[in-house]
């Protein structure tokens, strides 16, 4: 438990993060800042670019990279997978918007009971719900998805192990914001700081005005950001090494991952304080989605794994159309290989053409030789074809 003098010293405190328990770790807190660097612009002003934002992005990308390289394995074009991938990056955003915004309303209105456009559109210092960004990629992949003709089930299952990167990465952008953390605990790594004390005492004491010292000296939280990356790292390593020799059929790993994350988001959404809840209720929205993901990936698998006991299953990259889409991709990977080559080739033949040429032969007539020499070349081909018809001498 804290003392008195540290809660006033927390009280005091901006952008500093302690760890009561282990103050042996930070003996004077962690200083964090949300944003990363700024950018200088116009009339000495300057775009921030914040931690969160970049976080987010680098989840992105390493989810991008990983799909990428394993496209093959799942009997995917994985030029036609990037542009899936990449619309399916879009929808995510939109969706995790929108989702945030529609259980969230109240914060985004104006003083006059409009809705505040521009703070809908201003993401950068959070505002991002992790099961609209799924929905939202789901719907915007699966309509690339069908535009470019890619099969769907393995798709996911790519989708849903890049997902638990991008999230597993993603989440430490709540670490700097300060938010996603939950209620009391006494464990070593418990957390605190100005506005997790305040949000803590006041969702504890909601009559007071003021924050008591004696009544916040325990007002340390779950770091339910670092629980939600652990789990998702420890999925994704899990899910990556049963795609590699255990995977039953397509689509299972993505149903894995929804229930993977599901179970651990269910759990770790009880301890949140600053949960989403349904207008009304008492219901927290991610709790009810997470337990209704488990329930029906739970009912899916066991009702695939029945059916393929009893008839078997075949993988999309083990069909004629997987191997003929791959074999064509192939062809014009080495097609444009050959070409990068023969440009090449011609390049330093002219280039050698230039050096040997002979004094009083210009670098041009040594390139238009072979324009001379056609008419040559046209009789010849005369005289090939008068052989094969019987008219030649």
């Amino acid at each position: 438990m804290m003392t008195n003098d540290m809660v006033r010293q927390i009280l005091d405190s901006e952008d500093i993060l302690y760890f009561p328990y282990c103050s042996w770790l930070f003996p004077n807190g962690l200083k964090i800042n949300n944003v990363l660097f700024s950018i200088p612009w116009f009339n000495e002003t300057s775009i921030d670019v914040y931690w969160y934002g970049f976080l987010i992005a680098l989840g992105m990308l390493l989810a991008v990279i990983y799909a990428s390289s394993r496209t093959r394995k799942f009997g995917l074009d994985s030029d036609r997978t990037i542009d899936v991938i990449l619309a399916g990056l879009v929808g995510a955003i939109v969706g995790a918007r929108l989702y945030y915004v529609i259980f969230n309303i109240p914060r985004y209105l104006t003083d006059e009971g409009h809705i505040s456009i521009r703070e809908i559109l201003s993401i950068r210092d959070g505002g991002l719900a992790i099961y609209g960004g799924v929905i939202g990629a789901l719907v915007f992949g699966g309509i690339a998805a069908m535009i470019r003709k890619v099969k769907l089930l393995p798709m996911l299952d790519l989708m849903g192990l890049g997902l638990l990167i991008g999230q597993s990465i993603g989440r430490w952008g709540n670490f700097f914001n300060q938010e996603c953390y939950g209620a009391k605990t006494s464990l070593p790594w418990g957390m605190t700081s100005n506005s997790i004390l305040n949000g803590l005492y006041f969702l504890e004491y909601p009559d007071n005005v003021t924050v008591i010292t004696n009544r916040a000296r325990d007002m340390v939280a779950h770091p339910c950001f670092l629980y939600e990356s652990l789990w998702c790292i420890v999925g994704f390593l899990v899910l990556h090494f049963y795609s590699k020799k255990f995977r039953k059929f397509d689509g299972e790993i993505f149903l894995l991952y929804i229930g993977w994350y599901g179970a651990g988001r269910f759990w770790i959404e009880g301890l949140r304080t600053d949960s989403l809840y349904i207008p009304g209720t008492d219901l927290k929205v991610s709790q009810l989605v997470a337990g209704t993901c488990v329930i029906f990936s739970i009912v899916i698998l066991i009702a695939k794994y029945i059916s393929i006991k009893k008839n078997g299953n075949v993988f999309y990259y083990e069909t004629e159309e997987s191997k003929e889409l791959l074999r064509l991709r192939d062809e014009r990977l080495q097609g444009q290989r050959n070409r990068r080559g023969k440009n090449a080739d011609a390049e330093t033949d002219v280039h050698i053409l230039a050096e040997d040429e002979p004094e009083g032969v210009s670098a041009d007539s040594a390139e238009e030789a072979p324009a001379n020499e056609a008419p040559a070349e046209e009789n010849h081909e005369e005289k090939e074809e008068a052989v094969e018809d019987g008219s030649a001498d």
